[in-house]
């Protein structure tokens, strides 16, 4: 007799991801009841099929030459907001809780997602909908905030490759398995994911893509991150899917605004109008909405100051012409600023000592997050 665990992982091999009718079954009768009942054709003949010949060996075998993890309900790593998928309705006949996820890289899958948020959007992203998702993806990580996206082209491997950028971390959820780079363009950020982060998929190593495969996926997406926003998206589309099942689960709905004349944006200009999804514009939006969820809220009609309401108009116009994730000479700034050069080092330094930009023999950078501090008592 099998374990549960076995048992799932017979299942996870066995079974589409996202098939609620057989999430139902074990939700009823646990994975080894499920399994056998499967068995024994009572979800049909096909997967009774695919059932007898599945060899969980041979894909152990190939889960363990690439060092995949097989993750269940109940082990440490799970993450408990993947169980809120158990209570909703499917969404395009996916839905369900997974039987268990393969992981890959060092990452701690529980850890990753204690505060996380998905960056999702059109795979034919257009140069502004790119450089947004970068931004974010970045400034996210700059937040300690884990980025979750799909690796796919477009707004999701814009986001990865922001928060790799910044130092991290993210979390690469996939519609086949986790030994497969997909697409095959993306091979070299598929790699970065997996050796220094994490990369998910309820399929088994050697799992190849489909459409049904990337709709089941997107549930996930949704149910590991704390929020969803969406940069870009058309109105049927794989992001549309992920922010209904976001709001299924109850996670905030943020979507980013683009170019009115944009067809790029339509999903995301939509989600907004009709109320569904929240307009956000930067990380420190997306994190004030998601951060407040069971925490202390700021009182209403009171306003926190922040460190850089104390600044003059000077010191503001030379912190916001300092770019975060480079470092430039003060001359550039003071051109960038419109100030002189000597007024610029005034306040480049004032600055400084509020820890809101880092000085070095390479030139100046910004210290974003630290704008959105409490200024000094």
């Amino acid at each position: 007799m099998w374990s549960e665990k076995r048992a799932r992982t017979a299942l996870s091999c066995a079974v589409d991801g996202g098939e609620p009718e057989a999430a139902r079954l074990v939700a009823r009768v646990g994975a080894q009841g499920a399994w056998a009942k499967i068995a024994e054709g009572a979800l049909g003949e096909p997967l009774a099929r695919r059932a007898a010949a599945t060899d969980v060996e041979v894909v152990e075998r190939l889960a363990a030459r690439v060092g995949a993890r097989f993750v269940v309900p109940g082990e440490d790593e799970w993450v408990a907001g993947l169980d809120d998928l158990a209570h909703v309705e499917p969404i395009q006949r996916r839905g369900g809780l997974p039987f268990g996820l393969w992981l890959r890289g060092p990452g701690h899958l529980g850890a990753l997602t204690q505060r996380a948020v998905a960056v999702v959007g059109s795979r034919a992203a257009t140069a502004y909908g790119a450089g947004v998702a970068t931004d974010l993806g970045a400034e996210l990580a700059e937040h300690g905030v884990t980025v979750v996206s799909g690796l796919a082209f477009g707004i999701d491997a814009a986001a990865h490759r922001g928060a790799l950028a910044a130092g991290g971390p993210t979390v690469a959820v996939l519609a086949n398995g986790v030994d497969v780079a997909y697409p095959p363009g993306n091979t070299p950020l598929f790699e970065a994911v997996a050796r220094d982060h994490l990369v998910v998929s309820e399929l088994p190593p050697g799992a190849h893509p489909t459409r049904v495969r990337f709709l089941a996926r997107n549930r996930l997406i949704a149910a590991l991150a704390q929020g969803t926003v969406v940069v870009e998206a058309a109105l049927r589309s794989g992001a549309r899917n992920t922010a209904g099942w976001a709001l299924e689960c109850g996670r905030p709905l943020m979507a980013v605004p683009g170019p009115v004349h944009s067809r790029a944006s339509t999903a995301p200009h939509l989600m907004i109008r009709n109320g569904q999804a929240t307009l956000v514009t930067c990380a420190a939006e997306v994190v004030e909405l998601v951060g407040g969820l069971g925490q202390h809220p700021v009182a209403a009609g009171v306003t926190p100051q922040r460190a850089t309401d104390a600044l003059t108009e000077q010191q503001l116009a030379v912190f916001e012409a300092t770019p975060a994730r480079s470092r430039v000479s003060s001359g550039e700034i003071a051109l960038a600023a419109g100030v002189p050069v000597p007024s610029c080092l005034a306040a480049l330094h004032a600055l400084e000592d509020r820890g809101l930009v880092e000085g070095s023999e390479r030139g100046w950078r910004a210290v974003p997050h630290r704008a959105m501090l409490p200024a000094p008592a």
